[in-house]
Parts: structure tokens; C-alpha cells; sequence
């Protein structure tokens, strides 16, 4: 009976994932494409992409990062990209004397250059620090995004635009994100490859008839 219940919890889990995918095809792939072509731009040209998130929305944050310091599938050059979260020092001794509301817009503030891209992860779009950070690099000059759970939420309503999954459980919003930070690399990669082919392109001469 047991086995029974846990097989029926498992197929709702798939269901409730494939049902949030489909959302996701329809709705969020084209600004994923969009995202990926703005990185494709400030990357490449010297600017950075710093990330957060809190519990497994950080994971998410700083897989989404090891993958443009690294590569994703093909070889290319190395990105300027940061998790905060991971920067462990910081995230302690702001909390200690700032409060845990300030670890992430305080690094923002530091390590953030207008043009600069930040993106912020959470399920509930509901967390004091990310709002907080998403105020704090506006008023810097990045771009903000944000990953959430249902919309409207704050967190959405403070970034410049937001990837709102259309779920209503919390592990179907993270594996959701998951897919979403594969495609924003896969799509990133592509446009890099575009812009930089373009750029080595030669100039043909044209010579006058003497």
C-alpha cells in the first residue's frame, strides 16, 4: 500500500513538472533567447554577471555562474561571472553587522558596474535580501532578472524582467529554474559564437580601377 502511495506521489511530481515545462515552452523560452542575447553583448565586452539566491535557489545561482566561468558544451573563453553567496566571508560579516537583508545588495553595490547584469533566483519571489539586492543594482545601472515561482510577486515587480514559473510546488519551480539556467547558457553560448564570427569576419576591400 505504501509502495502504491509513493509510485502515485511520483507520477504527480513528474506530472506537476512536465504541466510547468509546457507553461514554460509556451511563455518563457522567448525571453530566455532575449536574456541570452543581452549577455551575448555585455560578456564578451568586459561586463560581469553576479547571481544569488537563498538555499537551493543559491545552488541554481552558482551552477548558472560555474557554467560561464567554465563552459557549458563547447570550448570558448572564460566569462566574468560571481555567486554571492558563495563569497562566504562577506555573506557572514555583512550579516553579523548589517543584517541578513544586506548580504546581497551590499556585494551588489561592490562588485556591480552599470551595464552589468544581475540575476536573482527564488521560488517564492517573496526574500527581504533579494528585493533588496534587485533595488540596490538598479539604482546602480545593471540589468536586473529574475527566476520565481508564480507572479506577480515582489521580487518580479522589482527586477527589469522576470521568469515567473507557473507552479505551485517549490521543487517544481527549482527543477523548472534548472532547465531554464541550461537553456540561458546553451542559447548564450549560440549568440556569443554569432557575435564573434561576425566580428572576425573580413572586411572586404574594394580597390578603384586605376
Amino acid at each position: 500500500m505504501s509502495e502504491h502511495l509513493a509510485l502515485q506521489d511520483a507520477h504527480r511530481h513528474c506530472q506537476s513538472l512536465q504541466d510547468a515545462l509546457g507553461r514554460f515552452r509556451r511563455h518563457g523560452i522567448h525571453r530566455i533567447a532575449d536574456w541570452a542575447g543581452h549577455l551575448a553583448e555585455v560578456l564578451p565586452a568586459g561586463g560581469r554577471l553576479l547571481a544569488a539566491g537563498n538555499g537551493g535557489s543559491a545552488a541554481q545561482a552558482q551552477h548558472l555562474t560555474a557554467e560561464l566561468v567554465g563552459r557549458y558544451r563547447h570550448e570558448r573563453p572564460a566569462f566574468s561571472a560571481i555567486s554571492l553567496h558563495a563569497e562566504t566571508s562577506s555573506v557572514t560579516a555583512i550579516g553579523n553587522d548589517y543584517g541578513f537583508e544586506q548580504v546581497y545588495s551590499r556585494q551588489v553595490s561592490a562588485h556591480g558596474r552599470r551595464g552589468d547584469v544581475l540575476v536573482l533566483l527564488s521560488t517564492s519571489g517573496r526574500s527581504a535580501n533579494l528585493i533588496s539586492a534587485a533595488v540596490t543594482g538598479r539604482a546602480a545601472g545593471l540589468r536586473v532578472w529574475a527566476m520565481t515561482g508564480p507572479g506577480p510577486n515582489p521580487l518580479a515587480e522589482a527586477a527589469h524582467d522576470a521568469l515567473c514559473i507557473d507552479a505551485s510546488s517549490t521543487a517544481t519551480v527549482q527543477e523548472a529554474h534548472l532547465v531554464a539556467v541550461h537553456l540561458l547558457c546553451e542559447c548564450f553560448d549560440a549568440a556569443a559564437s554569432v557575435a564573434a564570427t561576425v566580428i572576425e569576419r573580413p572586411v572586404a576591400v574594394h580597390r578603384s580601377m586605376p
